[in-house]
């Protein structure tokens, strides 16, 4: 017999069969704003805000909200019931008119005088006619018509399914509402006083008239979150209307099923609702514009999902004190927005938590988040592979993943890929044959290229490599500020994973010079800074160099502007535009001092400023470097290539 299968919607959660979060792609989306300037926490909140390729972010939620909202209160109008009322009203008086124009008597015409003599407002004419001995059956049946459809109304407004469960109102019935009213009075004064057995008369009351809460609470507790949030929302219903339909509107409900103190016992509940869930919005109110009436209990509800709107614009807007994804209310958020917008808010929750979880973002010591090493990495690989990709496109060459390029074994492995030229390693090579085939069938061929492993090798001659980069404003200024990040980001990756015996170190000058981490530099925002101070980044990389004088030296120099600043003995920097003649000299001389270690020099000029032109065409010669000017886009690739140029010749 042939299995069965049931197909249903999933209700467990987050949807099974939707592709996982591409941290990948919101961990470059967060780099990219951390290295223009931006801190993690606002790269974070930026993320979630705008969301990804495959998530709308919140801002989007939030203007679905509002565009939803704004179509409620453009579409429907707050005076339905006094409109019906208006019109069941003068339905009966016509039929009243009917049937005394029939009638000769000299009561008829008394009659006629009473019915012409009405007040203007339908809330005076109901109340006047209250009490009026019909005369036509049928305008009697639509009078008392219009005090079922009150009663049912005003009861709607505070008790969730009463239009259904009271269509049909009996004398009876309208007695065991006043007293369901009057006994649920008693339980909130209760409560408000503190008793001790609170539970067992909410128990009691319960079991008397739980068929008027459909809600099914279990305590008072819920009892009163229900209640009050639909009599606040009666309550923001009447402060929306003209003070002339609200005073219309208060005194036809005194008219509910014919017996004012239906009404006033509502009252004296609302006035209890309001002191024990004071946190309820009370005083707020929406503008309705639109032609299509509702009525009080639709308005209510209307102004309870406006309510609900609102609670959700907050918690998609996180704008408040310890604010969490988790707080968004996934229920509300479906029946205002639909199930897609549960995903995506689930998906941009799921990007939150495993950023934190995988720890690519950490708590720093002063509680502040930063990118963690581990993130610094992912940013260098993507940094490193887009240079690469760049490299072939220019030169032909393949990527490798040679950790050097002497053939010293550094005693890892790692798997084979098509070009390795590395030697296998016979022993991991066999053992993933086993493992591979313990888990396969027997079938299965002896060897497969995936489970071939190389032994990596390490380049035998060292480098003691310096990164100077320019971070004055004109760098910001001019869109320099992230290729150099980029650059940097690659450059620090392909020496800590290719070529790790190479000491590298990070220099940034604008004014003064200063040695930073690949963090740090990911990190800095751009400031408005005068000065270009190359003199003071030369002097930091010489020291660098001397310490690690048993390696080869390599200086690399990333910059817009000619020299503007130099460091005085007394540790001082001296700006002066244009560039002095003293500024200059010394900045030369460090890198003749440089050019005594043997250093490999090269500078890479951004910009066609033709007195920086001159100036490191004059560094070149003197130094026995190199000068290149890349774009900024092609920055990264001649930076790295420059550092693989000097491994290879070398």
């Amino acid at each position: 017999m042939s299995p069965r299968y049931r197909y249903s919607a999933w209700h467990g959660g987050p949807d099974p069969l939707q592709p996982p979060v591409d941290l990948r792609e919101a961990l470059d989306q967060i780099g990219r704003d951390v290295m223009e300037g931006a801190s993690p926490r606002s790269a974070l909140e930026e993320l979630l805000r705008t969301g990804t390729r495959d998530s709308a972010g919140l801002d989007e939620l939030t203007r679905r909200l509002w565009q939803r909202r704004s179509e409620m209160q453009r579409r429907h109008r707050l005076d339905g019931t006094i409109s019906e009322v208006r019109r069941l009203l003068e339905s009966a008086l016509e039929q009243e008119r009917l049937a005394l124009a029939a009638d000769t008597s000299e009561d008829a015409r008394f009659r006629e005088l009473q019915l012409s003599a009405l007040p203007p407002d339908v809330a005076g004419q109901v109340n006047e006619l209250s009490e009026y001995d019909w005369r036509s059956s049928e305008a009697r049946e639509t009078f008392e018509e219009i005090r079922q459809m009150l009663g049912t109304e005003v009861l709607e407004q505070r008790f969730a399914g009463m239009k259904e469960a009271m269509q049909q109102v009996s004398p009876e019935d309208v007695e065991r509402v006043r007293e369901m009213l009057d006994d649920l009075s008693n339980l909130l004064a209760a409560h408000a006083r503190g008793d001790e057995d609170i539970q067992s008369k909410f128990d009691e009351f319960m079991g008397r008239h739980g068929e008027f809460f459909p809600e099914n609470p279990r305590n008072v507790d819920e009892l009163i979150d229900a209640l009050a949030a639909r009599s606040a929302a009666a309550q923001r219903m009447l402060n929306s209307m003209s003070e002339q339909q609200r005073n219309e509107l208060m005194a036809l409900s005194q008219q509910a099923f014919g017996d004012p103190r239906v009404a006033q016992a509502l009252q004296q509940i609302d006035r209890q609702l309001q002191g024990l869930r004071p946190g309820e919005d009370w005083n707020g109110r929406a503008r309705f514009r639109g032609d299509q009436p509702m009525g009080m209990a639709e308005a209510t509800a209307a102004m309870a999902e406006l309510g609900e709107m609102d609670r959700l614009a907050e918690q998609l807007g996180q704008s408040y004190p310890g604010a969490s994804l988790e707080d968004i209310d996934l229920e509300a958020l479906q029946r205002q927005l639909g199930p897609q917008a549960v995903v995506d808010a689930q998906r941009l929750s799921d990007i939150e938590r495993q950023l934190r979880d995988q720890g690519l973002l950490q708590r720093a010591p002063d509680g502040s988040l930063r990118l963690s090493p581990r993130a610094m990495r992912r940013l260098g690989e993507n940094a490193l592979r887009s240079v690469v990709s760049q490299l072939r496109t220019r030169r032909g060459e393949r990527d490798t993943d040679r950790a050097g390029a002497a053939g010293e074994l550094t005693g890892t492995t790692r798997p084979w890929t098509y070009g390795d030229a590395e030697p296998w390693d016979a022993v991991r090579t066999v053992r993933n044959a086993v493992l591979r085939r313990a888990a396969e069938r027997e079938t299965s061929p002896m060897l497969d290229i995936s489970d071939l492993e190389v032994s990596e090798t390490e380049q035998r001659s060292r480098s003691a490599v310096v990164l100077c980069v320019d971070t004055s404003w004109s760098m910001v200024q001019d869109g320099r500020w992230v290729p150099m990040k980029r650059t940097a980001l690659a450059l620090h990756h392909l020496v800590a994973t290719r070529f790790r015996s190479d000491a590298l170190q990070l220099v940034t000058f604008g004014r003064y010079a200063s040695t930073v981490d690949v963090g740090e530099l990911a990190a800095l925002e751009g400031v408005w800074e005068q000065g270009t101070n190359l003199h003071h980044a030369l002097l930091l990389a010489g020291r660098h160099l001397r310490r690690n004088s048993d390696a080869q030296p390599v200086v690399l120099v990333i910059t817009d502007g000619e020299p503007t600043a130099h460091l005085e003995p007394d540790g001082e920097a001296v700006f002066q535009y244009p560039p002095s003649a003293h500024t200059l000299s010394v900045t030369l001389s460090e890198v003749d001092a440089l050019q005594r270690l043997g250093t490999t020099l090269s500078v890479f000029m951004l910009g066609e400023d033709p007195s920086l032109a001159a100036f490191v065409d004059v560094v070149a010669k003197r130094g026995g470097g190199r000068v290149l000017a890349p774009d900024s886009d092609g920055l990264g690739a001649a930076v790295v290539g420059d550092y693989l140029r000097t491994k290879r010749r070398r």
